[in-house]
């Protein structure tokens, strides 16, 4: 009789185990889920953002069409990237699209009245904010899917998520060309950074 205490007992010990670490994977996937949701709603401020931004600009540079037409795609590109919901798919789609919305503001910097337009102010500021909290919620983001990749691959809780069919997270990344250290040469008195390759 007290054999079989004991054999019920661990094997109430085990199911409690399994249910605690069932209820953990959860718990980590739920909130890796809502901390892509954050991106997700920052990405999608930003997207309606940029046609203001180029309206504005085209208003004051409409000849600066090729630049125009540049962020117009990248936009949809990262709109649609975004649809796929994969977080390598929608990072390369942004970081093009960060790479456009900064030749944009390259044009604005030649046209001193679109500088000083309020709009355009208003806009670049908003657009700024909205930049650093997408990266604020990137961080987030990966945190929480480090700490559940993490969590799948400890053992024993990997036996439990494999058979529960628990799936990794993709980290969300910026491109290998924002991660560069950019180079600079100084001639003479002034900074200058050598042209791209």
């Amino acid at each position: 009789m007290a054999v079989l205490i004991v054999v019920v007992v661990l094997i109430a010990l085990v199911l409690l185990y399994v249910v605690w670490r069932y209820n953990s994977l959860i718990r980590l996937r739920a909130r890796t889920q809502e901390a892509w949701s954050d991106i997700d709603v920052e990405l999608k401020r930003r997207h309606d953002l940029i046609p203001n931004l180029v309206a504005t600009t085209q208003g004051y540079a409409a000849h600066e069409r090729a630049v125009f037409d540049e962020v117009t795609q990248a936009r949809a590109a990262a709109v649609s990237a975004g649809q796929s919901g994969n977080p390598a798919t929608i990072a390369g789609a942004e970081d093009a699209l960060t790479g456009s919305v900064n030749r944009l503001f390259a044009v604005a910097e030649r046209y001193p009245d679109l500088k000083a337009s309020q709009v355009f102010i208003t806009l670049q500021e908003q657009l700024t904010t909205t930049e650093d909290k997408v990266e604020f919620s990137r961080r987030f983001y990966n945190g929480n899917v480090r700490d559940f990749n993490t969590a799948l691959q400890r053992f024993p809780t990997s036996v439990i998520a494999t058979s529960l069919g628990f799936q990794p997270f993709t980290f969300f990344q910026a491109a290998e060309a924002d991660r560069a250290v950019p180079a600079v040469s100084f001639n003479g008195n002034a900074p200058q950074t050598p042209a791209s390759p």
